[in-house]
């Protein structure tokens, strides 16, 4: 019962019953998981599905009257939010000091700040809940239907709302709260970093620094931590990067942890992708080891948009926005030039939908290339055929291609990052070698240009939907330390900000459905056959 419930608890369906995996050091003693899936296997997500409901349902007893109350309850379960009552069951709540009321004083006796005021409606319920899935199936063979029986029985699942509370488990005087970002570059790290801070003073906080450079920076004795305030971070949004900047790898969770003991930290602000949650998760899990009153609070930061149960993460909507620029310019070059053949790359090591959505936005794009679907170039039924026919027909054509797509054609170095990501062989210059060789082999003059705009994207300046997502998910992230919880992280979910614990969002890289209908659309929009 229980595994069952943990594989279709997620937006997409889990990795298959045969599919193996294994763990791998993200540098800082954490780990990070990883699929053995074959890269050459046809991710057909209609039978990895049927595979998942195979096997778990024969540990379902669909007899049992009682299954689905049972299912709920399990989720429920796995879905409570960690809670610093669960260690220091001594710890009385105090009235929040949150309150957008008033916020002028207007007498000597509120000079300091104004009590929370008990008639405002603005606080979230503990009990308030977000319904994780909306779609009621009525058949497995619906496109993109997630199961729990073979009768695709409606199963209600709640997951905790965002927001603050009426009452709160830190005293603001007593709060050193520290932000750090790791990883690589992403637009609106900077939006969420000032808005942590700005949330932070309105609770009363005084004593807020940023960690330099991801982890490394708990235990460099060449990084010194940075005081933050509303006056520093004030305009840090109008431009990229991050403030902080950032890092991969880095110390051991336990030393991470003696630095924060030694710091008097007590809340942890952690913006980073699925190894960087790893780390929080594990960093607290020794805080709670250590019996320390610390809250540690993740807020998703992945350009791929590849963390589990989310709608979007921030930085996203950046990405495929300034990808339409790399993408015009490469079509404007194919049909301009005779026989002209544009390739761009774009981010996405396990999940393309950087990809997918920069082809169906741009309009331009007549062939998509994204990890969840193995490939062949070369074949009756392979890309450079189809290129083919596109000169033909039209005279000229556009690749869209993400970074992790056709790893399987690229000899591999088993290298790895400080983060313990394989470092990927470059498929965008693969591409363009092999489409020069081929249409110089067959004796048609071929004009082909390639654009990389990675870094460029990474280092823009949010647009005005992340700048809104990225304003919510640290004002979220605030709102969820001094309510108490630790060990979870704030999204949106099904339009509604949420908090869930990190382990439910870590477990695999979100991917693309390849039977979703966001898929098809794309297929419909560039026309490509398949290409395996």
């Amino acid at each position: 019962m229980e595994g069952l419930s943990h594989a279709i608890a997620h937006k997409l369906a889990p990795l298959p019953p045969k599919a193996k995996t294994n763990l791998r050091s993200n540098g800082f003693g954490s780990v990070i998981v990883r699929s053995k899936i074959h890269p050459t296997r046809v991710f057909k997500r209609s039978r990895v599905v049927a595979e998942i409901q195979s096997d778990h349902r024969e540990r379902l007893d669909s007899s049992d009257p009682d299954w689905k109350s049972k299912f709920q309850s399990d989720f429920e379960q796995r879905f409570n939010l960690p809670h610093i009552t669960d260690v220091f069951q001594d710890v009385k709540p105090i009235p929040s000091t949150f309150c957008l009321r008033m916020r002028t004083p207007v007498s000597e006796e509120f000079a300091d700040g104004y009590p929370s005021d008990e008639n405002w409606h603005g606080y979230i319920n503990n009990s308030d809940r977000v319904l994780l899935k909306v779609i009621h199936y009525s058949s497995p063979t619906s496109a993109g239907a997630e199961c729990v029986d073979p009768n695709c029985t409606w199963v209600e699942q709640w997951v905790h709302r965002a927001g603050p509370r009426k009452e709160i488990y830190f005293k603001p005087e007593e709060v050193k709260a520290a932000i750090v970002t790791c990883g690589g570059l992403c637009p609106g790290l900077n939006d969420v970093i000032r808005h942590i801070v700005i949330t932070l003073e309105i609770y009363g906080v005084k004593k807020i620094v940023g960690i330099p450079f991801g982890y490394r920076g708990f235990c460099d004795s060449d990084l010194t931590e940075m005081s933050l305030s509303r006056k520093v971070v004030q305009n840090i949004h109008l431009s990229g990067g991050s403030l902080l900047g950032v890092s991969r790898g880095g110390p051991t969770v336990s030393e991470i942890v003696d630095s924060m003991e030694e710091r008097g930290i007590n809340m942890l602000f952690v913006l980073g992708g699925n190894g960087t949650h790893a780390g929080a998760n594990a960093i607290h899990n020794e805080c709670r080891k250590r019996r320390m009153r610390v809250a540690v609070v993740g807020v998703p930061k992945t350009i791929d948009n590849d963390i589990l149960l989310m709608d979007k993460t921030f930085g996203f909507d950046t990405a495929v926005e300034e990808a339409q620029r790399a993408i015009n310019s490469a079509y404007i070059e194919a049909h301009s030039a005779y026989h002209g053949i544009g390739i761009v790359k774009l981010m996405g090591r396990s999940s393309g939908y950087i990809a997918m959505h920069a082809s169906l936005a741009s309009g331009q794009i007549d062939i998509c290339l994204i990890p969840e679907l193995p490939f062949h170039l070369h074949g009756p039924h392979g890309v450079l055929t189809h290129l083919k026919y596109l000169i033909a027909t039209k005279g000229s054509a556009v690749i869209c291609v993400a970074e992790g797509a056709g790893q399987n054609l690229i000899r591999k170095t088993n290298a790895t990052d400080a983060s313990g990501n394989i470092v990927l062989g470059d498929i965008g210059v693969h591409i363009q070698q092999e489409v020069k060789k081929y249409f110089k082999e067959i004796g048609i003059p071929a004009d082909v240009k390639y654009i990389d705009p990675t870094y460029m994207i990474r280092a823009c300046r949010a647009n005005a939907s992340d700048g809104i997502l990225c304003t919510v998910l640290g004002q979220n992230a605030v709102h969820g330390a001094f309510a108490g919880y630790s060990g979870i992280t704030v999204g949106i979910c099904n339009t509604h900000y949420v908090y869930v614990p990190i382990p439910e969002v870590i477990s695999y890289p979100r991917a693309v459905d390849p039977n979703s209908r966001m898929w098809h659309r794309c297929l419909t929009s560039t026309g490509q056959p398949d290409f395996f």
